[in-house]
């Protein structure tokens, strides 16, 4: 298959990036872009490791053709965390003793970016539906849902919980 020239923009900045047509944007944020915040997890769509932003919203990066991401804004782990948006997130997660492995926490965190970026409410049912898709095989949730909810709530991350 012959690749096609396709002008990406990654966390702000323009990138042209010649990819097959059957390669996922996580492939090439991955492999091309050497951003590797998105994990590969299930290749299905299931376990939320691949989430990313595409024009503000959670998407599964290993779902999408990289194509498919020409003239959208794609934002990864790596560009919330150039903006300072995911460090109160961030924060929270670590103090309430909710990232274990890591593996993860940059889906959730990008979920949870995308659930303040439309406005949601900070209650635990609206971080749940948030955090539907995305699969902690180290935890039991509890931590990560109390985290969510205080960093979504602009709570002190740093309270010694």
């Amino acid at each position: 298959m012959k690749p096609v020239l396709t002008q990406l923009t990654v966390n702000g900045e323009p990138h042209d990036v010649a990819v097959r047509a059957d390669r996922t944007l996580l492939d090439v944020l991955r492999d091309t872009l050497h951003l590797t915040g998105a994990k590969r997890g299930c290749d299905q769509g299931v376990c939320g490791a691949c989430t990313v932003l595409v024009d503000g919203q959670p998407a599964r990066a290993c779902l999408m053709l990289a194509v498919d991401s020409e003239g959208r804004e794609v934002r990864t782990i790596e560009g919330l965390t150039e903006t300072g948006e995911a460090a109160p997130l961030q924060r929270a997660l670590t103090s309430h003793g909710a990232v274990q492995c890591g593996y993860c926490t940059p889906g959730i965190v990008v979920s949870l970016v995308g659930l303040m970026r439309r406005g949601g409410a900070c209650a635990t049912d609206d971080v749940r539906a948030a955090l539907a898709g995305n699969i902690c095989r180290c935890s039991g949730y509890v931590k990560i849902l109390e985290a969510a909810v205080a960093g979504l709530s602009g709570e002190d991350a740093d309270d010694g919980r």
